[in-house]
């Protein structure tokens, strides 16, 4: 017995220094050099592709949820992504750019099932690094540094623009909206999956939600989350879009992943072996972070958006601008 209650008070100073170290070290946005400094550091580590592997990204878990393998769920996300843009369509050599691709899970997938022509872009060197060593040779996926506020590439590069979980990181949203739909070719696709806030233009946040929301800022070097109407929203007014936006609510099918992320600390007892006690104490600085995201998303106070454009035809966008212009006169 008193085994036991050496091992409860082990563990529960263990949570005690996890969430003193999560209060006191927490990666507040100051600018696009914080989220490239967390990213390096994330990758350099090894630990968060140790545990998550080559998806930095939740899964998709089915409607309803079932019972699925952690990693097996992130590359089911990347389908059913593919599937919900309509790019399961497409045909292969289609240019695809991955904004904040990570260390290249999607691109990967993209680039070896379906046969596109993808470049992926992150703010972190070290992530462009790691994605590039990931990539096999013969597989049509290449990965460079670039700013997703202010893309290096022309006007109307690609045929598809594709972003999973980057929208959080970026100070404003306007600029980013615009910067995705500007380098789509006409009548190309823009897919984008992100994790939003409700909408507080109609629900305004309440007391105990506001903190909520300010430590998930906080703890990933987030400067504000968008809600999924405001996003559409932003996207619509870009000029560039032909049609409707349209988007879904993806929080039931990939709600899962925040626990089974967690999960993943005691089913790879490994990793401790692996890291050593500084890379479980990172670990453990984390799991309140992820508690409270499912809190959020479980009781609807954050949703798992997903958008799909379509850009303007040249002729379309032309007459629309004329419009537009008109109007202001």
């Amino acid at each position: 017995m008193s085994l036991v209650f050496a091992f409860l008070g082990l563990l529960l100073a263990l949570l005690i220094g996890g969430v003193a170290l999560y209060l006191i070290t927490a990666r507040q946005y100051q600018s696009s050099n914080s989220v490239a400094n967390s990213y390096d550091e994330w990758t350099e580590d090894g630990i968060l592709e140790f545990y998550w592997g080559e998806h930095i990204h939740l899964g998709h878990y089915g409607t309803p949820p079932q019972r699925k393998d952690f990693l097996t769920a992130k590359s089911d996300f990347v389908h059913e992504m593919v599937v919900w843009g309509g790019l399961d369509k497409l045909p292969r050599g289609t240019t695809v750019l991955d904004v904040g691709c990570g260390i290249g899970g999607s691109s990967r997938i993209l680039a070896k099932d379906y046969g596109f022509k993808v470049t992926g872009i992150t703010i972190s060197p070290q992530q462009v690094k790691r994605a590039t060593e990931l990539t096999p040779e013969g597989v049509d996926a290449q990965f460079q540094i670039d700013d997703a506020m202010a893309m290096s590439f022309p006007d109307a590069s690609f045929d598809v623009v594709w972003s999973i979980e980057a929208g959080p990181h970026m100070p404003d949203k306007a600029i980013f909206a615009r910067e995705l739909m500007r380098v789509i070719k006409p009548g190309g696709i823009l897919v984008v999956a992100d994790w939003n806030q409700r909408d507080d233009r109609q629900i305004p946040l309440n007391l105990w939600e506001k903190p909520v929301m300010r430590q998930l800022l906080d703890q990933w070097s987030h400067p504000a989350f968008s809600s999924i109407e405001g996003f559409a929203e932003l996207l619509a007014e870009t000029g560039f879009v032909g049609g409707e936006v349209v988007t879904a609510d993806w929080t039931e099918p990939t709600l899962p992943s925040w626990i089974d992320s967690i999960w993943q600390g005691i089913v790879k007892p490994e990793g401790l072996v692996r890291f050593g006690l500084s890379g479980f104490i990172k670990s453990l600085r984390e799991v309140p972070t992820l508690l409270l995201m499912r809190l959020a998303f479980g009781t609807g106070l954050c949703r798992f958006g997903m958008f799909r454009a379509v850009r303007s035809s040249s002729e379309q966008l032309l007459t629309e601008r004329a419009i537009a212009e008109s109007v202001k006169v």
